[in-house]
């Protein structure tokens, strides 16, 4: 089981940046696939970003050109640099471990999930 603790939400006005990060611990970082989804309010999880173990990137179509994933093996934390947001971005934001071996980039592949984190853009 990975254990994963998300960090850097927040307010924003749209137009603007944040930086999720997200630390994981328990099982080898380094063997899976990591990715980020998204929830709002009375809307079903949505898939952000994810990030292959040999760090090939996939991004949802809301968000490409806008958001970049990434990973940092030494310090066992995935990354999302979130750049002209809007207001429609808003959600929490989940980071995600998927189960070893998956391409399964869906919900349907997620091992662990973290505990979640609220990002706010304003307009």
């Amino acid at each position: 089981q990975v254990q994963l603790v998300e960090s850097g939400g927040g307010l924003v006005q749209a137009g603007g940046s944040l930086r999720l990060s997200c630390a994981a611990s328990g099982r080898t970082f380094s063997n899976y696939a990591m990715g980020w989804f998204r929830q709002a309010p009375g809307t079903e999880r949505e898939f952000v970003a994810a990030i292959s173990w040999s760090g090939g990137t996939f991004a949802g179509n809301s968000v490409k050109g806008r958001f970049t994933i990434s990973r940092d093996y030494a310090k066992n934390t995935v990354y999302l640099q979130m750049n002209s947001l809007k207001p429609e971005d808003t959600a929490v934001y989940y980071c995600a471990a998927y189960q070893p071996y998956s391409s399964n980039y869906g919900t349907g592949g997620v091992g662990s999930w973290g505990q979640g984190t609220q990002v706010t853009v304003s307009s």
